[in-house]
């Protein structure tokens, strides 16, 4: 109508404040290049390649016709899926967890992760972020109006936080804090006197921990990873996130658990009343099978990831690029050559060889110089990337 006001949309100044989605960028790249006919070998995303175990898949497809799964499922979710996760970490880490109030059944680990800030951070509100780190823990902290601290990860400390790094009067003020082993985006894995210096520090500076445990089942080299709730003192001062997607393929299941302080689990539980009613139940039974049903399979998987690290790193020593090889997850963090940033490398490398990597500098500033790779391909493929990048003669 003539003369009338331009209708507008004012999005809340939570919209404006969020971090740019990094991983969204580095996908229209590849999907360039696979535009234009090129066979791309995308090695930057944390997608697992490998379909969900056939009897998980089964369980599903069991459960899907019981008309008791077509309603409404408890709010906070069914109980045999909380013994479930209960009676796993007993088994491999010899955690004692009480379903009901030590556990909280989540829409996929990032779920919680973001939740967790909006939970317990008010506006202005710090919290200690690792960095490099994984980037939605940022997201969280925006939406809840918070204010991040750094802890630098670096080669010299084995990609560990220093505490005694942290300013005093930081770590007073700090009401959060995320940790990550086996790491995403390092590879580096936490040994149990970490976990001991964790507890000490939250424990000090009134800190509560959120541990991200998701790649808790891939370590490497006969070393199970360690769980940040087999040290005592954990579940007083903060959570561990745990998910099905890395363990059991079932990333699009979007399966996960918050574990431990029970305060911390019920605030979990209530701000999800508020936004869910809970997964599906047929899902729920899934993913009781997967975690009480034949473990041989996250076993299986672990050892492919394995020999695809040995076949990568032998490849990389056929082109002269060293780097440590990861101690757990399905990363490895390689550093880029002379002469190149994170983001210059990663962008040479797909519009010369076809392969995508992630930019460090995408995880945080002290991710500069390296680039994330992921084991996510066949051997065969992994090792065509690295000669197709030793072909470019950077180094």
């Amino acid at each position: 109508m003539d003369g009338t006001k331009t209708f507008q949309i004012n999005p809340a100044n939570r919209m404006t404040g969020l971090p740019t989605q990094f991983f969204a960028g580095l996908v229209r790249k590849a999907n360039a290049q696979t535009a234009k006919g090129r066979d791309v070998i995308n090695l930057g995303q944390g997608n697992p390649d490998r379909p969900t175990p056939e009897h998980i898949v089964k369980a599903l497809q069991d459960a899907a016709p019981n008309p008791l799964y077509h309603r409404y499922p408890p709010f906070s979710g069914y109980p045999f899926l909380k013994q479930a996760v209960a009676q796993r970490y007993k088994e491999d880490y010899g955690v004692d967890l009480d379903p009901e109030k030590e556990v909280a059944i989540l829409f996929g680990g990032k779920t919680g992760l973001i939740e967790i800030s909006q939970c317990l951070l008010n506006p202005g509100d710090i919290c200690l972020v690792p960095d490099p780190g994984y980037p939605d823990y940022w997201s969280g902290v925006a939406i809840a109006g918070g204010r991040m601290e750094y802890m630098p990860l670096t080669a010299d400390n084995a990609f560990l936080p220093d505490y005694d790094r942290v300013k005093p009067d930081i770590a007073d003020q700090a009401k959060l804090m995320f940790i990550n082993y086996p790491n995403n985006p390092t590879g580096a894995t936490a040994d149990g006197a970490f976990y001991e210096r964790t507890v000490e520090f939250a424990a000090k500076h009134g800190i509560v921990v959120a541990s991200d445990f998701a790649y808790g089942a891939i370590g490497f080299d006969g070393k199970q990873p360690v769980s940040f709730l087999q040290t005592p003192g954990a579940k007083e001062v903060g959570v561990e996130f745990y998910t099905l997607s890395k363990t059991y393929n079932m990333a699009g299941w979007r399966v996960g658990f918050a574990l431990g302080n029970s305060e911390i689990i019920s605030l979990i539980n209530l701000i999800q009343d508020h936004y869910y009613c809970s997964l599906f139940g047929g899902i729920q039974a899934a993913a009781a099978e997967a975690l009480t049903g034949s473990q041989q399979c996250v076993n299986d998987l672990t050892s492919a990831y394995e020999s695809r690290r040995n076949a990568l790193f032998g490849a990389m020593d056929e082109i002269g690029w060293h780097a440590e090889k990861p101690s757990g997850s399905f990363f490895c963090w390689l550093p880029v050559p002379k002469g190149h940033t994170s983001a210059s490398f990663s962008d040479y490398v797909l519009e010369h060889a076809d392969v995508v990597l992630a930019p460090g500098i995408g995880f945080g500033t002290h991710g500069e110089s390296y680039v994330r790779l992921g084991l996510l391909a066949p051997e065969e493929r992994l090792q065509e990337a690295i000669h197709r990048i030793g072909k470019l003669n950077l180094f």
